[in-house]
């Protein structure tokens, strides 16, 4: 009889066990299609956050190439946020949607339609740049002159490096905008408006740059903005970097030798202390933002009020 319980006893473990497992199996299935733990796993994996308990989420960024992170809340996220990253793991595009619990907020640092006095520039020039083939290719000598006339971008695809989170944001709050294109073709259209926000327009034809620096409110809120001078072909549909951002030799930085060029600032992500300096035509952000209107109420509201 001693034997025979021997021989019972492991069974009935082995039994136990293999229901155990079952359960367990079934419990972390129902766990993982909970709409709470999708919605926490994705924002976990696209922000690079390998803990899911933690608080914080790390925001890529990207300087000269380089990356480095950002270290945001993510009780101050004030959006639903979905990050699509490329093959070199930097951040490609953001899809960016409001929360309907600041639907109030919204209407506070925003606008119930279109705004009439009120305007973006969006950098198309600066988005095909940092493209494929584009001027950083050339830059990093991985082609030849051929990489400095590009097409112009016929789709808006925000990129990191042309104000991606900004220019999402800003048309999620109805701020009405415009492209490098229509100023450099027009560049009296800028007059129809009080306030003129330029982002990382990196890139701008000299035309643009005129139109610009001449409008008397102008909120620059990227640095590194009106860098490097291009010229249009809209015959071929074209746009050649003609000079800046050490071309034609490494000497030239700035493409228009422009006075109050705040290209040093760019590297400063952390925007700790920002603050917006007065130039005679508008005002001039201190730092880089990112990701900053993903999660900073007072970025949001000095855009409105400024």
């Amino acid at each position: 009889m001693t034997k025979h319980k021997d021989k019972v006893i492991p069974l009935i473990n082995k039994k136990i066990l293999v229901v155990g497992l079952i359960v367990i199996a079934i419990g972390a299935v129902l766990i993982s299609i909970s709409p709470q733990s999708k919605v926490s796993s994705l924002i976990d994996k696209i922000t690079g956050n390998t803990q899911p308990a933690i608080d914080n989420i790390q925001f890529i960024t990207i300087i000269e190439g380089k990356q480095t992170t950002l270290n945001v809340l993510k009780k101050d996220l004030l959006f639903n946020i979905t990050i699509t990253y490329d093959k070199n793991n930097n951040p490609r595009y953001v899809n960016v949607a409001k929360r309907s619990d600041l639907s109030d907020f919204y209407k506070q640092v925003g606008f119930n339609n279109a705004s009439e006095d009120v305007v973006y520039v969006y950098p198309i020039f600066t988005q095909g740049a940092y493209g494929d083939h584009g001027f950083y290719d050339y830059y990093n000598k991985k082609c030849g002159p051929e990489c400095l006339t590009l097409p112009i971008p016929s789709k808006f695809v925000p990129r990191y490096g042309a104000s991606m989170t900004a220019t999402i944001v800003l048309s999620l709050l109805n701020y009405s905008h415009i492209t490098d294109v229509q100023v450099d073709k027009n560049p009296d259209i800028l007059k129809k408006y009080h306030k003129v926000i330029v982002l990382h327009n990196e890139y701008v034809t000299k035309r643009e740059f005129d139109a610009i620096t001449s409008h008397p409110n102008v909120i620059y809120l990227f640095p590194n903005a009106l860098y490097a001078q291009v010229r249009t072909d809209y015959s071929n549909n074209t746009y050649t970097l003609i000079r800046g951002h050490g071309y034609p030799i490494p000497s030239i930085a700035n493409g228009f030798d422009w006075k109050f060029d705040n290209s040093n600032l760019e590297y400063d992500v952390n925007c700790e202390n920002m603050t917006f300096t007065i130039i005679p035509n508008g005002k001039m952000l201190t730092c880089y933002p990112a990701y900053r209107s993903l999660f900073d109420k007072a970025f949001l509201e000095a855009i409105k009020e400024s």
